[in-house]
């Protein structure tokens, strides 16, 4: 009888579970069982794992053989744990010391002639890896870069099986064919894209950065974007159609911060997960940009699918953006359902197959039109929609979601003449940008000693009673609260960007000033404010 262990590692949702293969040899008839909860796809890794043993030049054990993956109440998926389990029969049989196998971690798919592929995941399966205290993995060599992001732990990448039992056996190391010398896209890169998700999707474009001084006019919702990237507010546009609402949101990620280690490694996860990490580029350092088309299911939004969920826009814009345009053509349902994750960071999802929490803190951005026809309002007029149909048109954005919006810009059309200004005095996101990441060190700053970053992540308890505003520059807020104009959630985020409006302008609290533009960003109601950041050449300000 033989027994050898190894271990890999489960993904559920976008967090590793380390799983124990083993493999127990016995006298019998020559058969393979798996057992432990494993799906389709790894139940025929029992074919893959006997061809690509033959195929590297070993003796494949006829005997009973039985296969267990454990934990074996969590479900497992995927062709990961292809390398694992040979490694294991190959202990077994004593092809392999099985005391070099113990503390390893493999992750890797096998192809019929022994070659090593890449899979989706590698980062959170080899984060799932660290915190259980692994230190040594072995991965697909095409993989090697996403592995080594964890610090720690000492990475073996391998292009077959062949060398793998000859670094473990202290044999030379065959050499193995590389990449396609022909031009020929790495059939082997294959595995690490989801079919119809497309490389890159959910990620911020890296041919041409998108420039904030390419927008024409629009003072106001520049302003505007400022503070919401500045604090991480969320932002509606609304306006006609042509007046630069998707052009200010695709505009949005290039104002933020670069993402911190911590945040890049989140981020990173997610996408590897999703299939989206274009090979190549192991670390997300950017923002992501999420821009999902109107029609977008509730699965493809917050997650799931068939069998365990994946994760959908709201994770994929993690640390970044998430625009909808058109959102007043979006299902009412699909839209009140990013409720939970702008107020709790997260998304949890609950399935059949079992329940999964996955990261979803994002920046919003909602673009709508007026009503159906979009001429509601402008100058030129021309709207024929009924008064009901543009109830009905509005009423697709609930009062509790919009409650949860702490901007709300009207985009007017451009003026003639501030097309023709184009790129006159216009600041670039460059500048735009260097201000926020200041209101953001001034906020970083405050918060030192506590677990908050931004204005809009601290509770509004801790606001009205840890950093106090100047002396009654509540006074209009509270009028508002008692005549029912606001509600105790609006006050809190007007409070949220009553202060980011003070960090942008250099000032250590917040003045009258501050809260009533900030009210007046979330209700649309002139107060006379001073405008915060940056102010347009020949911008005439109110006082």
């Amino acid at each position: 009888m033989g027994f050898a262990r190894t271990c890999s590692v489960a993904l559920v949702g976008v967090e590793g579970v380390v799983v124990e293969v083993q493999a127990d040899l016995e006298p019998g008839v020559a058969n393979f069982t798996l057992v432990g909860l494993p799906d389709k796809s790894l139940v025929e890794s029992k074919d893959r794992v006997r061809a690509a043993v033959v195929n590297s030049g070993a003796e494949w054990p006829q005997k009973k053989l039985t296969v267990g993956l454990s934990p074996a109440s969590v479900p497992k998926s995927g062709s990961g744990f292809d390398l694992a389990v040979a490694c294991a029969v190959l202990g077994a049989a004593e092809r392999l010391d099985p005391r070099e196998l113990t503390d390893l971690m493999m992750i890797g798919e096998l192809g019929l002639d022994g070659r090593v592929r890449p899979v989706r995941g590698v980062l959170p399966a080899v984060l799932a890896a660290a915190d259980a205290g692994y230190r040594q993995v072995v991965v697909p060599e095409r993989t090697v870069a996403e592995a080594s992001l964890v610090p720690g732990i000492s990475v073996l990448g391998v292009r077959s099986l062949r060398q793998l039992i000859a670094v473990l056996t202290d044999e030379p190391v065959p050499d193995e064919d590389g990449t396609p010398e022909d031009g020929r896209p790495d059939p082997l890169l294959a595995g690490l894209v989801v079919p119809g998700t497309g490389v890159g999707a959910g990620l911020p474009p890296g041919d041409r950065a998108l420039d904030l001084s390419e927008v024409a006019g629009q003072h106001n919702a520049r302003r505007a974007l400022e503070v919401a990237a500045a604090g991480r507010h969320h932002i509606f546009f609304k306006g006609p159609p042509g007046a630069g609402k998707t052009m200010l949101a695709e505009r949005l990620p290039g104002l933020l911060p670069p993402l911190t280690p911590k945040e890049s490694l989140e981020v990173t996860a997610v996408h590897s997960v999703a299939g989206t990490l274009p090979p190549g580029q192991p670390l997300v350092d950017r923002p992501p940009y999420c821009a999902p088309h109107h029609s977008a299911t509730m699965s493809s939004l917050v997650g799931g699918g068939s069998g365990l969920p994946r994760p959908g826009a709201v994770s994929l814009a993690h640390n970044g953006v998430l625009f909808l345009d058109e959102a007043a053509e979006c299902s009412a349902r699909v839209l009140d359902a990013l409720r939970q994750p702008l107020e709790a960071g997260h998304v949890v999802v609950a399935r059949a197959a079992g329940m999964m929490r996955m990261p979803a803190r994002f920046l919003l951005a909602l673009a709508a039109n007026p009503c159906p026809c979009g001429r509601h309002g402008t100058l030129g007029g021309g709207c024929e929609c009924r008064p009901s149909s543009i109830r009905r048109y509005r009423a697709r954005l609930s009062g509790p979601l919009m409650d949860r919006i702490d901007l709300r810009i009207a985009v007017e059309p451009v003026a003639r003449s501030e097309l023709i200004a184009l790129g006159r005095g216009a600041e670039s996101t460059a500048e735009v940008a260097q201000r926020v990441r200041a209101a953001r060190e001034r906020a970083a700053t405050r918060f030192a000693a506590t677990p908050w970053h931004t204005n809009s992540e601290v509770p509004g308890h801790e606001l009205r009673t840890r950093w106090q505003v100047h002396p009654g520059a509540l006074g209009q807020a509270e009028r508002d609260l008692e005549c029912g104009l606001l509600t105790a959630r609006g006050l809190d985020r007007v409070l949220r960007v009553a202060w980011t409006a003070a960090d942008l302008a250099g000032r250590d609290r917040p003045t009258a000033e501050d809260v009533n533009w900030a009210l007046e960003l979330r209700t649309g109601v002139r107060r006379g404010a001073l405008p915060v950041g940056g102010r347009e050449k020949g911008e005439v300000v109110a006082s």
